[in-house]
Parts: C-alpha cells; structure tokens; sequence
C-alpha cells in the first residue's frame, strides 16, 4: 500500500502516522518523491483502502498489485546502491567480479587474484563452500578456504564474494566474506534466505535453475523482509530443452528486472553458457543489456582446475574481455574504471591540509556532473563552479586538488576555451573519460512538441542536435551555461510553451518530464573529458601522453616534429592548431599521442621536440578513456 500524504503535512502527524501504522504490525518504507511525502506500507495488509484514507495527514492511498513489494519500484522507485567496502553496484561504474570457481589452494587463489585484480577487477569470487551435483565432486575447503579469501582481502584489497550453503555457515561468513552468495541450487531455500536477510551483509542472490522472474524477486522479497536491502540479483541462466550450452542465458530478464525492481542486477555468464568461448560474447551482451556488472570465472591453468574448467578464462581472455567492455560500457551511458578501488580508498582518507575536492562546471544533471561521478565515484567530494575558468583558477590556486573539463565532442568537435584554458594554466592532464552524450527535449508534465516556443539549453547542445532543431525554425532558442540550468530554468518558470535540450538524469533530478528522446543529431555523441591537476600523474599505468608545441614560419617545420613520431611508431590520435591569443595569424598545435612520454625509453622523444619547436610544453600522461569505434 502507498500513502500520499497531504502537502502541509506536519512532522508530528507523520511520526504519529508511523506510529499508528506499526502498531498494527506494518512495516512502513519511506518513499523519495519530488514534491511530496510518501509512505510504503509493507506487511500482511487486514485493513482495506478507505481505513487509510480517513488517516490524519493521508491525501491519497495507492495499492501495491504486485506480490512482492518490498522489491518493487512501486515502493522505491529510484534505483538501490549496493556498497560493498570500496565498491558501489548499481551506480555508473561497472563492477566486475572474476575468480576461479572454488579455492585450490593458497598460492593458486592469490595469482588469481593478483591477476584479474590488475585488469581491473573490482571484486573476487572464489567458492570454498561448493554444492555440487554428485557426492564424490569437489565440495570446497570450507574454513580453510575462508581463510584464503580473506588473506586475498588483505593483499589485494578485492571485497570477497562466495556462496553460503547452509544457516550453519552464517557465523563463518560474518567472520571472512564481505558479499554473501545464495547459489542457483538454494535461491527458494526460505530458511537460508531469511538467515542472510538477518545477517545484513550484502547478498548476491543467483536465479534459479528453472525460476520465473516473478519467483526470483519474491525469492529477494524474503531476504528484504528480514531488514536487510543489499541485494544484488544475479541472472546465470536458466534450464530449457537445449543442451548445446550449460543453460540458456537469458538477458531478456535484465531489462525486464530493472524495470520491475530497484536492486542492481549483474549477469553470470559464465555458468550460463559453461564454454569458454562463449563467455566473452555474452558478457559483451551483458552489459549491452544494462547488466551494472557481470561475474567470470578465471583460472590460470583452467585444465587443472577441481571444478569449472571449461568455462573458465585464461587471464589473456579476461584481459581482452575488460578491454571490450571498456569500450562499450559507455555507450550505455556506464564506464569500466580499471582505478576504481585506488580512486575509492584515496577518498576514504583525510587530508588535512589539502582537502581532495574535486570541480566541474555547471550544477548537478549537468554531464560535466556526471562525467566527475563517473571518473570519481558518487563519494568522492565533488563540488560545483559557476565556470570552466573557475575550475582552473581554483585548482591552480591549490583550493581544489583536481577538475575535470570537457575537451571535445564527436559531432561538434574541439572545446576551444578550455583548449586555450590549458595552455594559460600552469597544470597537468592526469586523467581522460569518455561519456556518451544522450540529448533529450524535457518540460513540464503533460507538455506537448506542438506547443513548445521557447527551447534553453548551452549553445554546444544546440549544435548537437542542429538536425532536429531544423525541423522547428519557429522555435526560439535560448543559451544556458549548461543543459541542467536550461531545465530548471524551465522547472521555475512553469510555462508548458517552454521546453529545454538536457540529459535524463536532469529531467529526474528537477521532476521534468522527457517529451522525445535522443533528439541529437548522431547516435554516436560522445565527449572526452579531462582531468586537471596541479601535479602530474606519478602512479598508475599510463598510456597516453598530451603536448602543446609551436614551430618556426618555415618549409618543412611541422613535418620535422611530425617524423620524429613516425621514426618511433607513436601514433598521434589528434592534432589541432589554435591562433596565439595577441598574435594574429600564429599558432599552437594541441597533440595527442599514445605513449607515456615519461618513460625513460621516450626522453630522446622529448630531448628531439625540444630541438625541433619554438616553444614546447608537456602537459601530462594518464590512461586513456574508451575509443568508440563506428
């Protein structure tokens, strides 16, 4: 049941209101409305609609049709956030969780981990409870295998995922585990779902073997009615009538699931198809689906492993596999962080005397906010500055440890003020993302295209999305300083004529509505973003390298600095002049390289465009974001 309650409600009807509520045995879920308050009624309901209804404080009462409430996006309609130590599920960044299926042994479990941890894994998995389907298999090594995996923990810093197969195992898994697994086997085992719902660690809960949808999230509803709400649901295919592969994965579930439930939902495919060859094209699928991670299995000498072997990958596999999803997360609007965990834990930690604040321009639900939640994470201390100026005064200045800029879009190409901004600031580029740039036309509900007249957003937007925009010469266009102001402007002025170009994300935040969708003018709109700071990137590894250089008004000056990158095989991803500000009709060329310069094989490369430029200045080296490729 939902409870709207009236506007000018009080905070002492709505305590009253709690209390009346839970001394009929309901239990009462807070609801995060816009411009009201509104209150999830969960329990065995013995009271019909119009008992709510004469409530004090009660406007309007909803019931919940569907059998498991607590799961639905009826009483939660924002998607959940499962933290596990470091790490989100469910956010923007996509989690990976990778590991062989059982703990061997102490020496194979940490190479394992060493490895996916430095392809970018974000959690472990390592079973050492193994419910198997003969007697005479493998079962784990139990406690000691909890050892091991916590042992990883501390070397590695990977959160810990393993399965739990009986309520006797609750202590022991307090004891070591940081997520606790409930396999395919066990998914309507409702003692064992309440125990883990009692134990309050995260819960990753596997679709059943033959499972309906609707029988999986009642299956979660258990583990949510006991208090606990970390539950992260885990598609790993379903048993039908083929038999070419292990089950049949079923990714029609995912965005079926999300649209019906708040919890995160990550794809398996690995026990889902049980061939190694097949698990990277799935997993590919995966998070083409929407997936917000996908688990993996991974051995060194897969031949040799107690269980799985054939599905698992080789750490060259799970190396390409991470490599692939690098480059399609964003087109899904999500990013792969192979420094997901340093970025994490630099932020668990205080310092002093240089706060570690991070600045983009323009207000939340604007893509420079996005591209900094991405890049950071949703804790890191991100804050706003009216402008792309502000954000390097401030940096440069020391009030701010970095920013982050964009720098060039697919369709309208180069961001010349904080190309030019980059060249007046003594600072580094230390870090790059790419963010897929989704337009959409946002007013007020109930708005219709036919009577829109006047259209906000930043000018840049307007270039995006020129093709649709043709198709109304009528409209009148308005600049904004970013695509979230232009909806919140429209938010003020409560004018249905009124209508603004911005992200989904802004029209959710302000309450808006999206009148068309993907209204850009190319579906392959994406910017590059960068990261500043005032010192260069020491750690991490780097694989591109950003130059600014000037060379003499004669024959042949520009390409003696370019053969110096074709003598060395470095291939130069992008080169733009911009006019010396004060001196008509000179230039600087902005060049990007892949190569860290700052390796010693490559000062000769530095010593050489010294010689051969006028003026010459390094700008940095970082890890490159995803490179789209048509």
């Amino acid at each position: 049941m939902i409870l709207v309650l009236k506007k000018n409600v009080s905070d002492d009807e709505v305590s009253q209101l709690r209390k009346t509520l839970r001394s009929h045995g309901y239990m009462v879920r807070e609801i995060q409305g816009v411009d009201e308050t509104v209150l999830g009624v969960v329990g065995q309901i013995r009271h019909d609609s119009r008992y709510f209804e004469t409530l004090p404080g009660v406007a309007k009462v909803m019931p919940v049709s569907k059998p498991y409430k607590l799961v639905s996006r009826d009483l939660h309609p924002e998607p959940s956030r499962i933290r596990i130590r470091d790490i989100v599920v469910g956010g923007d960044r996509l989690v990976v969780i990778a590991g062989p299926c059982s703990v061997e042994n102490r020496e194979r479990t940490l190479e394992i981990a060493r490895i996916v941890k430095q392809h970018g894994a974000t959690l472990f998995r390592g079973g050492a409870f193994k419910p198997r389907t003969s007697p005479y298999s493998f079962q784990g090594l139990g406690e000691e295998g909890l050892k091991i995996l916590a042992e990883v923990r501390e070397e590695t810093g990977l959160g810990i995922v393993t399965e739990i197969t009986s309520p006797a195992q609750a202590d022991l898994m307090m004891k070591y585990v940081d997520v606790v697994q409930v396999g395919a086997r066990n998914m309507q085992n409702f003692e064992l779902l309440r125990c883990v719902g009692r134990m309050g660690k995260p819960v990753l809960l596997k679709r059943g073997l033959a499972a309906t949808i609707e029988e999986w999230l009642m299956a979660a509803e258990y583990i949510l009615s006991e208090g606990n709400e970390q539950v992260i649901l885990c598609e790993r295919g379903i048993r039908t009538f083929e038999t070419y592969t292990r089950n049949t994965l079923d990714l029609t579930a995912v965005p079926v699931v999300k649209k019906l439930t708040h919890l995160p939902v990550i794809v398996d495919p690995s026990h889902a198809t049980g061939i190694r060859d097949k698990v990277i094209p799935m997993a590919r699928a995966a998070v083409a689906a929407g997936a917000d991670g996908i688990m993996v299995e991974v051995h060194t000498e897969p031949d040799k492993a107690l269980s799985d072997g054939p599905q698992s990958l080789y750490p060259e596999q799970f190396e390409s596999l991470m490599r692939d999803l690098h480059v399609i997360a964003p087109v899904v609007g999500k990013q792969l962080d192979f420094d997901y965990i340093p970025k994490a834990r630099y932020f668990s930690v205080s310092y002093p005397d240089l706060p570690p604040k991070i600045l983009h321009a323009g207000v939340p639900g604007s893509f420079s906010h996005k591209a900094a939640l991405q890049y950071f994470g949703e804790d890191a201390p991100i804050e706003q500055v009216p402008t792309f100026r502000n954000v390097f005064e401030n940096v440069a200045s020391g009030k701010a440890k970095w920013g982050i800029v964009p720098l060039e879009n697919s369709l309208t190409g180069s961001i010349h003020a904080n190309y030019d901004l980059l060249m007046e600031f003594d600072l580094f580029l230390v870090g790059e993302l790419t963010l897929r740039i989704v337009h959409n036309l946002i007013g007020l509900d109930g708005a219709k295209i036919e009577d829109i007249k006047t259209v906000y957003s930043h000018p840049q937007v307007f270039e995006q999305c020129s093709e649709f925009l043709s198709g109304y010469p009528h409209w009148d266009l308005v600049a904004c300083k970013d695509s979230a102001t232009a909806v919140l402007r429209v938010q003020e002025r409560q004018d249905p004529s009124a209508a603004a170009i911005a992200s989904e994300e802004a029209a959710r935040l302000f309450g808006m509505t999206i009148i068309k969708a993907g209204i850009e003018t190319h579906p392959l709109n994406f910017t590059r973003f960068g990261v500043i700071s005032a010192e260069k990137l020491e750690n991490g590894p780097k694989d591109k390298s950003s130059i600014i250089f000037s060379v003499s008004n004669r024959p042949g000056a520009l390409y003696e600095v370019l053969k110096i990158f074709a003598e060395r095989q470095i291939n130069m991803v992008k080169l733009e002049s911009r006019p010396v500000h004060g001196r008509p009709w000179e230039y600087l060329f902005y060049a990007d390289l892949e190569v860290d310069l700052e390796l010693d094989e490559y000062r000769s490369v530095i010593e050489a465009l010294r010689e051969r430029t006028e003026f010459f200045r390094y700008l940095g080296s970082y890890r490159q974001g995803a490179r789209i490729v048509a």
